[in-house]
């Protein structure tokens, strides 16, 4: 990784973004909700999260977007529970690029649909930057 990725990268997972605001609802109520609207998928609930808004060149975006894809990514500080035993309770885990995102809370990849609970923020970042941390 170059020192401009490594920069760009520290720059993004080390600044503020702005404040957002995921599901209140308990764990219980969390698998409910995602077990009745995704019921052949598996969830992974997050705390201390962040959302990562790809900014990319209209044609990139346009590549994005026909492969069904939004320009969205997670990353949180905090596993909650991982439907799939994929990850540990206080774990961290980043996501792929998002194929929907609905009600502010429910983040879905090809995989799994990340929960989003409690307060989390979300940021802007270009998508070099996104996908260096991914190297």
């Amino acid at each position: 990784m170059e020192l401009e990725e490594i920069q760009a990268a520290n720059e993004l997972l080390n600044t503020p973004g702005e404040p957002r605001s995921g599901s209140g609802e308990n764990q219980e109520a969390l698998i409910r909700i995602v077990q009745a609207r995704f019921p052949n998928k598996g969830f992974c609930i997050v705390q201390q999260w962040t959302i990562v808004r790809a900014i990319a060149s209209d044609g990139d975006l346009t590549k994005i977007h026909v492969h069904g894809h939004l320009p969205l990514f997670v990353f949180a500080e905090k596993v909650i529970l991982d439907s799939r035993g994929r990850f540990d309770y206080g774990n961290w885990v980043r996501s792929t690029m998002a194929i929907s995102f609905q009600d502010g809370f429910l983040f879905e990849t090809k995989n799994t649909v990340y929960v989003l609970a409690g307060d989390g923020d979300e940021k802007s970042a270009s998508l070099a930057s996104i996908l260096s941390l991914y190297q």
